[in-house]
């Protein structure tokens, strides 16, 4: 089954924006990994990535990005069907 994975910090507002994004959306589980509470997660992030801020969203196994592209994807009305089977 298909699942959102977001590499995520306790104290960033991108990252809550991008959760509510996706709750709005009617998604009910977002896997977070929290990159501040071990180094071993943000060293992940990175080399999976290539990024290092976050958060760093994946939907299914496609790297959609951090927030502004997630609000992207949504504004272009692509979102919609990215979530469709994850809902």
């Amino acid at each position: 089954m298909k699942e959102i994975l977001m590499y995520s910090s306790q104290f960033c507002p991108y990252c809550v924006n991008a959760e509510k994004l996706l709750l709005n959306k009617g998604i009910k589980k977002i896997r977070k990994i929290m990159v501040d509470e071990n180094p071993a997660f943000m060293n992940e992030m990175i080399k999976i990535t290539g990024e290092k801020t976050v958060p760093q969203i994946f939907i299914g196994d496609r790297h959609i990005g951090g927030f502004e592209q997630l609000r992207s994807i949504n504004n272009d009305g692509n979102l919609d069907k990215l979530i469709i089977d994850i809902k």
